[in-house]
């Protein structure tokens, strides 16, 4: 950073020149002390802030890192207009009820701002009087935005620039800011730990100092394929450092759609989750899923069509174990305990073909989820693995009855219908 202090160099000094050189470095007023702690009443510490969930907390730096096309702007239209609402649209509370929220994107002209809040709103039913004036949307095309230059004298901190950004802050009483995407935000080299540091480092005393809490939107490097973690953010690592809470935003991936049975290569595209990839202030929480839909916005005349613009929403990840009981792991244990079943899924008598019967399933379009299932069982003890020798007595890993289920805690569930009895020979169709 420009006219920085050279460090000081005490490889050769004796301890008495090197104490003696920092004391009269040490400029009148300005020496650090230590402070002898307070003992404060544990009850009487204020609680920490949070705004949203445990994504967004007052004070702190939330960073989200994604690739290109994963809905990063579009998720933070959605989490303005939560906050600015009141109404949890992805599924995460708001302690604090309403919040001013400012969207400062980047990248993107107003007329496309509005058309990506007004999707959204006409999505899920926002009108103006539910925001009142706690949205703020600015384009960084009509009104620039840069915190930080470099040049061959090294890097400088806009001091006057975060003065204005904090006096918006006050005045307006935001308690979010969204930066997007950070990247267009400054000058400098993405690579230089030491000037992302000093811009993190800044927006998180301009979060300290207004008490608002900023969200910087940051792109991922080159992955070769694999998921997003906190890790993954372009360039220096000093924002994700920084940052309190790093939110991955990852698409869903082919073997999470196999696991939920889902085939539909458009709506598997369409799946977004949002891990807690870094939470130094809350336990992580389980991952959130979004779903990004299509919104009409009924602009279009006779001469041109209507505009389609991305919105998300919350999606709810349905269980594995969704329409299974104990009677159905009770009627697996049966089968399994009647026969020899293998626990390679290429083996013509793999067990998966048991846990098929039972829950209606088909060993080809549903194998993800019935391994799934099977791990699960195998987890809790239900079922385990034995090596057993096969008809021609070479040993084969097998799987076999574990903690077995009590029958008299299996609810039959045809049992109004048709009786216990017919309920354990009525392998698919539980009812």
């Amino acid at each position: 950073m420009r006219n920085a202090t050279a460090p000081m160099d005490f490889a050769d000094m004796e301890p008495d020149d090197v104490a003696s050189r920092i004391a009269g470095a040490t400029h009148t007023g300005t020496a650090i002390r230590a402070t002898p702690y307070r003992w404060p009443d544990p009850r009487s510490l204020p609680t920490r802030q949070w705004l949203l969930g445990h994504w967004l907390l007052r004070g702190e730096v939330t960073a989200i890192i994604a690739p290109g096309g994963t809905g990063k702007s579009t998720i933070g239209t959605a989490l303005a207009l939560s906050l600015a609402s009141g109404q949890p649209l992805l599924g995460k509370p708001l302690p604090r009820g309403p919040q001013s929220a400012w969207i400062y994107n980047l990248e993107d002209s107003q007329d496309e701002l509005d058309r990506q809040v007004s999707a959204a709103c006409l999505f899920h039913g926002i009108v103006p009087d539910d925001c009142r004036n706690r949205l703020c949307v600015d384009s960084g095309l009509v009104q620039p935005l840069c915190t930080a230059t470099e040049d061959r004298d090294g890097f400088a901190i806009a001091e006057g620039v975060f003065a204005q950004v904090a006096a918006t802050v006050r005045d307006r009483a935001i308690s979010v800011v969204i930066v997007d995407p950070f990247v267009s935000s400054h000058t400098v080299r993405e690579s230089s730990n030491e000037a992302i540091d000093a811009i993190a480092k800044r927006w998180k005393r301009l979060a300290q100092e207004t008490g608002c809490a900023v969200v910087l939107v940051h792109h991922t490097k080159k992955l070769g394929g694999r998921e997003v973690t906190a890790e993954d953010g372009r360039g220096a690592v000093a924002l994700r450092d920084a940052a309190r809470v790093v939110l991955p935003l990852n698409a869903m991936s082919q073997a999470e759609a196999e696991e939920l049975g889902i085939t539909d290569p458009a709506l598997r595209r369409s799946l977004v989750r949002v891990d807690t990839g870094k939470a130094n202030r809350a336990p992580p929480d389980a991952a959130t899923w979004i779903k990004l839909e299509s919104q009409c916005l009924d602009n279009g005349d006779g001469s041109e069509p209507a505009d389609y613009v991305g919105v998300a929403c919350l999606w709810e990840k349905p269980d594995v174990f969704h329409g299974l009981s104990t009677w159905h792991l009770y009627q697996v244990q049966l089968r399994v305990a009647a026969g020899q079943w293998r626990d390679s899924a290429q083996a013509k008598d793999w067990v998966g073909h048991a846990v098929a019967q039972v829950a209606g399933l088909s060993v080809d379009k549903d194998k993800a989820r019935i391994k799934a299932i099977l791990k699960t069982w195998k987890r809790n003890g239900a079922l385990k693995v034995e090596n057993l020798p096969d008809k021609n007595g070479d040993e084969r890993p097998f799987v076999v009855v574990g903690d077995p289920v009590d029958p008299s805690q299996v609810s039959y569930p045809h049992s109004e219908k048709c009786g216990a009895e017919s309920a354990e020979s009525a392998a698919g169709d539980p009812c």
